[in-house]
């Protein structure tokens, strides 16, 4: 879990805009978000918590957890972030929608790929997928 703590400035973004609309984000706030080249800060606490911050966005959890939170485009979301090979694996759900967000150090920068499935998480219903991809280095 050391290796993800520290700040992390974007450098790169691969299809944000269009992961953006597909969850649902309004013109006007993807137009803002999408030119954003934000900070990420994780820290580690002694009590076992970790903290994710984001210029909008503050998340502080355990791992194997769940935790709400809400989202800067105001989504009421239920969390639950945990280690799995080495990778930071983030499900968020809310309503009948679910974001899965694997962040992965890889040399000296974070790489996080969100992938967005936008349907009720039933079988009986159709799916929508969109995915992208931030990079981020020291």
């Amino acid at each position: 879990m050391e290796k993800f703590a520290g700040s992390w400035k974007c450098v790169e973004s691969e299809n944000f805009d269009e992961f953006l609309k597909a969850v649902g984000v309004g013109f006007a706030i993807r137009q803002v978000v999408s030119r954003l080249k934000p900070t990420l800060t994780i820290t580690l606490g002694g009590d076992g918590t970790v903290n994710i911050k984001l210029p909008q966005s503050d998340m502080t959890f355990k791992l194997g957890e769940e935790f709400e939170h809400t989202s800067a485009d105001k989504r009421t979301t239920k969390n639950v972030i945990t280690l799995n090979n080495g990778k930071l694996h983030h499900s968020q759900k809310w309503e009948d929608k679910e974001i899965i967000v694997e962040r992965e150090v890889t040399g000296d920068r974070l790489v996080t790929v969100s992938i967005s499935t936008l349907s009720a998480l039933s079988s009986s219903s159709s799916s929508t997928s969109s995915s992208s991809s931030l990079s981020f280095t020291v």
